[in-house]
């Protein structure tokens, strides 16, 4: 007898020390507070030493705050920033570099799957996010522009735009099959007592498949060209667009677009784009399941850890544009970009709900064999036997779940748009950002040269 008890107890102690030296190899999510280094300097809205940031946390020779497997969040981020720097060729790399790995991931081995599926998300190359592949070439336009490359601009627009291009991809992507997926997802958590609740993202079908922001610049880059077709049939997308999805379109369409085919003989059309905010950022929810069917009762409520998205409110809700000698106009909202965030992210969180639900099914189904078999062998130790595996077990299985929470973290929320007809010539304007009356920030443009019959397009940014 006295032999048993010595060796159940150093059965448990060998499962116990096992699971505690794997966990080092499970440990790869990223953790939101490495950012807190660059997160202080976009607050500051000091991009430059964003940059500088990013470029030092990557140095780290332990942990660098991108890991290697998150090369798409790395290039897309240090693209933003050095756009809203001014530094528009080096953002046009960054973000080619970041499109570049998007489209590879697609064409990765399937083991990396076959990994996700055991371990967890982190482990496999992040592919990116639909909206983070389509803002990608609506801020690359914007950087042809800003050098001078109107044709470059609408080669980035066009990747969007064209039939089978991004949004008429993205249209095929979530059709009847995404609806039919979701509930059949849904159906099968629930026989298993796994209901969604308010808490959960609902994994509703996307409906956005036509961005207003994508047609506006495209509108502007024809009309730059003399395309007043092109540009007419643009239009007409944008409307759709906005009759497409009320959730991300709630808006009216800004009066400002209509004007833009509505410029009197002899002026010239200054038009003015502004960002503010921080679109929603991932952040890692958990969420109580319930295995009512194992064996051992310690495993009847198992832990799911989820990536959701969270709001980062922002202080500005108004933009006023001051032309100096010709008075003032406010912008009016074009697309809410913190919007299309969630509601691309939703239309797919039944397939990382399912798979998280089979990948912690699976540990918890071993835990489960685990201790019942080691209660068999325990003799008169069986219920320690049974407890300790099935306790060791579970912080293993917990301890190797992490949300993938990757993603890029300086997209703007939101993104308004205006204009004013001028006489051409130079011109100082002042972009000035509110909440309600309390003024927020500014941008300043010296010298803005208004040409007639040609594109005048200021890019304003405050994230705040």
């Amino acid at each position: 007898m006295e032999k048993k008890r010595r060796y159940v107890p150093t059965k448990i102690i060998a499962f116990m020390l096992l699971c505690v030296s794997g966990l080092p190899f499970f440990s790869c999510a990223t953790k939101s507070d490495v950012y807190k280094e660059i997160d202080h300097e976009v607050n500051r809205e000091n991009f430059k030493a964003g940059v500088a940031a990013i470029e030092h946390g990557q140095k780290r020779k332990e942990k660098p705050v991108y890991h290697e497997k998150n090369a798409v969040s790395l290039f897309l981020d240090k693209g933003l920033l050095e756009h809203y720097a001014g530094n528009y060729e080096v953002s046009s790399q960054n973000l080619q570099e970041a499109e570049r790995l998007i489209q590879e991931a697609f064409t990765k081995s399937i083991t990396a799957d076959v990994a996700s599926f055991v371990v967890n998300d982190n482990t496999k190359e992040y592919p990116g996010e639909d909206f983070e592949d389509i803002y990608i070439n609506i801020f690359n336009a914007l950087n042809y522009y800003n050098r001078g490359d109107i044709e470059g601009a609408m080669v980035e627009i066009r990747k969007l735009t064209i039939s089978s291009g991004k949004l008429d991809m993205l249209s095929r992507k979530y059709e009847d099959a995404r609806q039919g997926l979701g509930d059949g997802v849904l159906g099968t958590l629930n026989k298993f007592g796994i209901s969604m609740n308010d808490a959960l993202p609902q994994g509703d079908p996307v409906n956005f498949s036509n961005s207003a922001l994508a047609r506006y610049l495209s509108v502007l880059f024809y009309l730059a060209d003399g395309n007043t077709d092109g540009a007419r049939i643009e239009l007409e997308q944008l409307q759709t667009a906005f009759k497409s999805n009320a959730k991300v379109y709630y808006n009216s369409v800004p009066q400002s677009v209509a004007e833009l085919q509505n410029v009197p003989d002899g002026k010239a059309r200054l038009n003015v784009i502004g960002f503010s905010g921080l679109s929603p950022n991932k952040e890692e929810g958990k969420f109580i399941g319930a295995f009512p069917f194992f064996a051992n009762k310690e495993l009847w409520a198992p832990v799911f850890k989820l990536p959701k998205m969270v709001k980062r409110p922002s202080r500005i809700n108004r933009i006023e544009v001051v032309t100096e000698g010709h008075g003032s106009f406010d912008l009016e909202l074009l697309e809410d970009m913190g919007a299309v965030v969630e509601e691309t992210y939703n239309a797919r969180f039944a397939n990382i709900f399912f798979k998280t639900f089979i990948r912690v099914l699976l540990k918890y189904s071993a835990v489960d064999i685990a201790a019942t078999a080691a209660a068999e062998k325990g003799g008169d130790w069986a219920n320690l036997a049974r407890l300790g595996t099935a306790a060791a077990g579970r912080i293993t299985a917990d301890a190797t779940e992490a949300a993938d929470i990757r993603m890029s973290r300086y997209m703007p929320d939101k993104a308004y748009v205006g204009g004013i007809n001028l006489d051409p010539g130079i011109y100082n304007v002042t972009v000035h950002y509110y909440s309600g009356n309390q003024h927020i920030a500014k941008n300043e443009y010296r010298n803005v040269y208004v040409r007639a019959k040609a594109l005048n397009l200021i890019e304003a940014v405050s994230l705040r």
